[in-house]
């Protein structure tokens, strides 16, 4: 998501990611105006359907994003979990926020003869170089969480036959049980739509982030007609979205109520501690987090939060969804479908616990 999020998690770039080089830029440019057409895992390219079957023993390597926040754990021991259960031979490597360093493990799992490679790229700019190492090497690859194209350094422009096999959340409908619930949350409330505004706070160049807000303001407008809505770009991390929202609510006096939802729990719990840092009462304030890894600590605390409810999406169910769909497109050559989506549930102060939510 996130993910999932301070990442999603799966869609966070933050500020500190450095930038790529220029060698990498020219390379992804060069591919996005001479690649051919590479379809969805089936049509080859994308997702490697030149790639013939392993009969031995499958080794994959698993490329991830900040790699050590608690949502890519989850990720990372869910993968781990299922390639213990599948005898693969698995290897999982932080990238951190370098997208430079994506190339680099990139060509290393390649020398060391990874069968497949499952990524989670910091920086989408790079995944037309991604594609083209693996399509090289005839090793089978699948992204997790968040989309690569592998024609663009840009997914939400991509044609959908271009994108790369995906494992993770949809989007669309993360986003709507978000609005749904947030919705649900104004109406208990009883509030008046003219003095509350709502706050989509969100990394505005992350195309799952697009995604996940736009299907908030939707759900959430369905149910109730007339709030004014407030855009707030934000880098997905809970300082930068507390900085952000606390310049918005400067901006906005005289509003009474605020809803607040974004990409990920570090969006939401840094808008609601900006309102609640302001003097916005919690009782004030209908933030509805994605991930809960945040949320829970907000109700584990035992005090007040605007923090009202959280969708929660496990890493764990991911990685492990991730490692057997690649594993079965290298063990028997099935084609890996275009997207492929893990659970959800929401969760509040009264079911987190009882639900499950991992929070530490």
């Amino acid at each position: 998501m996130s993910p999932v999020a301070r990442t999603h998690r799966p869609s966070q770039r933050p500020p500190s990611a450095r930038p790529l080089t220029a060698a990498a830029l020219g390379l992804a440019a060069a591919l996005a105006l001479t690649a051919c057409s590479t379809g969805q895992e089936s049509a080859s390219g994308a997702g490697s359907g030149s790639v013939a079957p392993v009969s031995g023993k499958i080794s994959i390597t698993y490329l991830q994003k900040q790699g050590d926040q608690e949502y890519f754990v989850g990720e990372a021991a869910g993968a781990k979990a299922k390639a213990a259960e599948l005898g693969v031979d698995l290897r999982v490597v932080d990238l951190g926020s370098d997208a430079n360093k994506t190339v680099g493990e990139v060509q290393s799992a390649v020398a060391q003869k990874s069968n497949g490679l499952i990524v989670v790229v910091p920086d989408p700019a790079v995944g037309p170089q991604v594609v083209q190492l693996a399509k090289d090497a005839g090793v089978a690859l699948l992204t997790s969480d968040d989309q690569v194209c592998a024609t663009g350094p840009d997914p939400a422009t991509c044609a959908k036959a271009d994108l790369v096999p995906r494992v993770g959340f949809s989007g669309a409908q993360m986003g709507a049980e978000v609005g749904k619930r947030a919705a649900e949350e104004f109406t208990k409330a009883g509030w008046n739509p003219a003095d509350t505004r709502t706050v989509s706070a969100w990394q505005q160049d992350v195309t799952v982030c697009g995604d996940r807000v736009k299907a908030a303001k939707d759900a959430f407008a369905a149910t109730v007609p007339g709030v004014r809505n407030i855009d707030v770009a934000t880098d997905n991390t809970p300082t930068g979205a507390q900085d952000k929202v606390a310049a918005t609510l400067t901006a906005n006096p005289g509003v009474k109520h605020w809803v607040v939802w974004g990409c990920n729990d570090e969006n939401v719990q840094g808008g609601v501690t900006a309102l609640q840092n302001a003097g916005v009462s919690p009782a004030d304030i209908d933030g509805v987090g994605l991930g809960a890894y945040l949320a829970c600590k907000d109700w584990g605390s035992g005090k007040p939060s605007g923090m009202k409810a959280a969708l929660f999406i496990n890493g764990k169910d991911v990685g492990a969804l991730a490692v057997q769909t690649l594993y079965d497109r290298l063990k028997t050559g099935k084609a890996m479908p275009a997207e492929a989506f893990a659970p959800t549930k929401m969760v509040d102060a009264a079911s987190w616990q009882s639900l499950g939510v991992p929070c530490s």
